[in-house]
């Protein structure tokens, strides 16, 4: 069953499987509202930063995506290089939104908001990098199709 959630754009459904898993993680979660926000604050700009509001968007944009991307491989290796790309597309967020600050494209309380959740977001796949690092090193890691960690490892 597939139902929008009213004035929200959002869909809730009830299809899950192994591969879908990573929706259940808290920094993939966190991508996805930075993803929103960044959407409702960049859409905002005048035509002639339709670029640069572009480029800022993409870039929030892939973090999500790679996190799930690297949910969805199948070596620990894989997952982690995803989550190190996830990891570098925020921090490229972060350097247009100081940017956009500097510039006056966005005001200070655009700024904070954006950096919080991006800061909140850079810890939490630091945290999930080292905990899978650890999983690596130790081989506890077991790419059958399993549910691989929960949230609380991002505590």
């Amino acid at each position: 069953m597939v139902a929008a959630e009213p004035g929200k754009g959002r869909i809730m459904n009830e299809r899950k499987n192994i591969n879908r898993g990573y929706m259940r993680l808290t920094v993939w979660q966190d991508a996805s509202d930075y993803y929103v926000a960044s959407c409702q604050i960049f859409r905002a700009l005048s035509y002639d930063l339709k670029r640069v509001s572009s480029q800022q968007v993409a870039s929030v944009d892939s973090i999500h995506r790679d996190i799930a991307e690297g949910y969805c491989r199948r070596t620990i290796r894989e997952y982690l290089q995803y989550l190190n790309i996830a990891l570098a597309s925020a921090g490229e967020s972060v350097s247009g939104l100081r940017v956009c600050l500097k510039a006056d494209q966005i005001d200070g309380e655009q700024f904070e908001s954006l950096d919080r959740m991006a800061f909140k977001l850079e810890n939490g796949l630091i945290k999930l990098i080292e905990s899978l690092q650890k999983r690596q090193l130790d081989g506890s890691w077991d790419d059958s199709f399993v549910v691989r960690e929960s949230n609380a490892a991002y505590a």
